[in-house]
């Protein structure tokens, strides 16, 4: 199995330390995907990011399918184990003014305040930029909804997932062909991991420039601002004249070898010459029908996939991308779900996080490593999600001195749990 680092079920979440962001705090109100994928890759990084979630049912995605669950026999969704590695659960019910007290008591001890309801969602709660900054002027407020917090939309009261900004990017519509249905989530939560990315690097600039200035300010993400951040070719193409998809003269296809199918691009004469004489039609290069990159398009299926795919038809798509790749042309193999896992680079640079199960079940639950790699910075061992309000009492305790009778009476209400 190619797998990286194992996330233990058996140990509990600690603040990280040792990273480029030890000593970074981050007080998240979070949910799904969107922030979690963000403070998540923060919380790798090295920050001490410590989870707000509602009593009861928790971050929403501990609800979503297909789940496992806790040691108490609670469900812990897949969105929720994807995105929470390394992090603390207190569970503070804002509805209640004084679960509003203690986040406004817990946030001057954090540098990030981070939340990602549905646009002005926190500031009816008093929690809102104006709120935190009142009682934290240097903190960094980042929020993530689908349409943004200041600046006016028509679009700002709407919920918002991700594939909703993606339809909205215009990618959908882009590469839908003939009558046929959009498809939906193509590359997974692109409008969720986007958002966070973006996040991410508007956090770190924040405190950059908190660190010249001493003064915390708000980073303002829009999930539909992202996804058309990611999807520039939607634009920036028909601007320069292409329609309905097109993507300009080149060879960006997907061709079929004896046991799958794998992905060429060309768009250079130099490399086309490389490939015609790789797949034995050095002739190609002097084919006036073949002359310009527009007639590789022409041609694709009369003359071009016949004779690829004919090279092809004797190799597996990882020899024809291998032979591909030593002649300097760019190809790889479509991979399934098993074939991913079992890649050697996939399993050479730590990129699936193995998370033991609780409920018996012996196939861990894989999750994407961190990505970020820094000379100065080796990888750290992973953290298993948190359990639901697993740190409720140690985190009010130890930063807010609350006694443990003062938070039995506060669980006694409902406040936290």
């Amino acid at each position: 199995m190619g797998t990286g680092e194992t996330a233990g079920a058996s140990a509990s979440p600690v603040p990280p330390s040792g990273g480029p962001l030890d000593g970074v705090r981050v007080l998240a109100l979070e949910q799904m995907q969107a922030l979690p994928y963000a403070t998540q890759l923060l919380a790798r990084l090295g920050a001490d990011v410590v989870k707000i979630e509602p009593p009861g049912r928790g971050d929403s995605g501990r609800a979503s399918l297909p789940a496992m669950t806790d040691p108490r026999g609670r469900r812990v969704g897949a969105t929720f184990l994807r995105n929470n590695l390394g992090k603390r659960s207190v569970c503070v019910n804002l509805k209640d003014p004084r679960g509003r007290e203690l986040v406004l008591g817990l946030a001057p001890r954090f540098d990030v305040i981070a939340e990602n309801s549905r646009a002005g969602a926190m500031r009816r709660l008093g929690l809102g930029y104006e709120d935190i900054a009142a009682v934290h002027p240097a903190g960094v407020y980042v929020s993530v909804s689908g349409f943004g917090n200041t600046v006016p939309t028509p679009y700002g009261g709407r919920p918002a997932f991700a594939p909703v900004v993606e339809a909205m990017s215009g990618i959908y519509e882009m590469k839908r062909r003939g009558g046929d249905p959009p498809a939906v989530a193509p590359v997974g939560a692109l409008g969720d991991i986007g958002a966070a990315l973006f996040a991410a690097v508007g956090v770190l600039a924040a405190l950059r420039h908190r660190d010249a200035t001493g003064r915390g300010q708000y980073v303002d993400i829009a999930m539909l601002d992202s996804v058309i951040a990611m999807t520039d070719i939607v634009t920036n193409l028909w601007s320069m004249g292409l329609r309905k998809g097109e993507l300009g003269p080149l060879i960006l296809h997907g061709f079929r070898a004896a046991d799958g199918w794998f992905v060429l691009q060309v768009g250079r004469e130099e490399h086309f010459a490389r490939l015609a004489g790789l797949v034995g039609r050095p002739e190609w290069t002097a084919d006036p029908r073949l002359a310009t990159r527009q007639g590789w398009v022409d041609h694709l299926e009369d003359v071009l996939r016949p004779a690829i795919e004919g090279w092809a038809a004797r190799l597996t798509k990882a020899e024809a991308c291998a032979a591909l790749a030593a002649a300097g042309i760019a190809a790889g193999p479509c991979l399934g779900e098993e074939e991913v896992v079992a890649d050697p680079h996939v399993a050479a640079r730590g990129m699936l996080v193995e998370v033991s199960r609780t409920d018996g079940v012996e196939q861990p639950v894989l999750v994407p490593g961190n990505p970020v790699r820094m000379s100065a910075a080796p990888a750290r061992e992973e953290h298993r999600p948190p359990w639901l309000g697993e740190h409720t009492a140690a985190v009010l305790g130890g930063e807010l001195g609350l006694s443990a009778a003062e938070i039995e009476a506060l669980r006694a209400d409902g406040v936290v749990a």
